[in-house]
């Protein structure tokens, strides 16, 4: 990753983050917290990674991406957006009741969504389908899917796994964003789930740990999954729950509401103030 890019995908993610915090607030509901831990791991996926045709969002031979934590669309649809699928305007429309741009991952109504999902752990099933098509048709398209460290105390999760493995799906890529935190509060008080590197070795994974804000490590590590052969690969990236936003950093009262004008006020200035530092303003 050369600096020019690291810039590029830093101001990126940073424009992603305002977005999705102007998108809560405005319909003052959403899951921020989560949304921001896992922008920049969005942010080099989409950026350097994913092979897409904006103006032709069902492409055949796409790279999929399924937001298993379906949940944090408040990454996902600006992120989608400022690729290109469609105009960042269309943001205003989140969870309205009068337009389809609901609150979890809706493939039939948004540009750039490979699946709807919302019921967590069943993402990653789609994901694991979608790999073994892959494999079946000969196809040299990747997948990816990102699930949350508290997604992953679901059973579904785990027979995904070992479907994965048992095909030998080196064309899926797997990240967790392992933030520590769920809406009930610290995921090793609610349901333990550590060692999750352990663990997915056991589950026949290839393994990379990284530090989910460090854009050269993302971009490393997708670039290592791309290279393994005859098993699948997971990314277990270490991140910080509402990254970006003081106040709402490792608190898990920040998981799924949405700020008051007084506190939108201080959010939304940080983040200008970010987006203007990059900018050498």
């Amino acid at each position: 990753m050369t600096l020019e890019n690291e810039k590029e995908i830093s101001l990126f993610a940073a424009r992603v983050r305002l977005a999705g915090l102007r998108m809560v607030y405005k319909a003052a509901s959403g899951h921020i917290g989560g949304s921001l831990s896992s922008t920049d791991i969005l942010s080099v996926l989409y950026v350097n990674h994913m092979n897409v045709r904006t103006d032709d969002p069902t492409w055949a031979d796409r790279d999929r991406f399924v937001l298993s934590k379906g949940h944090c669309t408040p990454a996902l649809y600006p992120t989608l957006s400022y690729k290109g699928f469609f105009p960042e305007e269309e943001l205003s429309n989140f969870r309205s009741i009068e337009h389809h741009m609901s609150g979890h991952a809706e493939m039939h109504y948004v540009k750039g969504v490979d699946m709807s999902t919302g019921s967590l752990g069943q993402g990653i099933s789609a994901a694991v389908g979608m790999a073994v098509a892959g494999k079946l048709d000969g196809k040299s398209y990747r997948v990816y899917c990102l699930l949350g460290d508290g997604e992953i105390e679901e059973g579904q999760v785990w027979e995904a796994c070992m479907s994965a493995s048992k095909y030998d799906l080196d064309n899926l890529c797997l990240i967790v964003d392992v933030n520590g935190l769920q809406i009930d509060g610290r995921t090793e008080d609610v349901m333990p789930s550590e060692p999750l590197d352990l663990k997915f070795k056991a589950f026949g994974f290839n393994v990379l740990k990284i530090d989910g804000h460090d854009l050269s490590q993302i971009d490393r590590a997708f670039q290592k999954a791309s290279s393994v052969k005859g098993v699948p690969t997971v990314i277990l990236a270490k991140t910080v729950k509402g990254k970006g936003v003081s106040f709402m950093e490792n608190d898990a009262a920040w998981h799924g509401k949405a700020p008051d004008e007084e506190k939108f006020a201080i959010a939304e200035k940080e983040l200008l103030d970010k987006i203007d530092e990059l900018e050498g303003r």
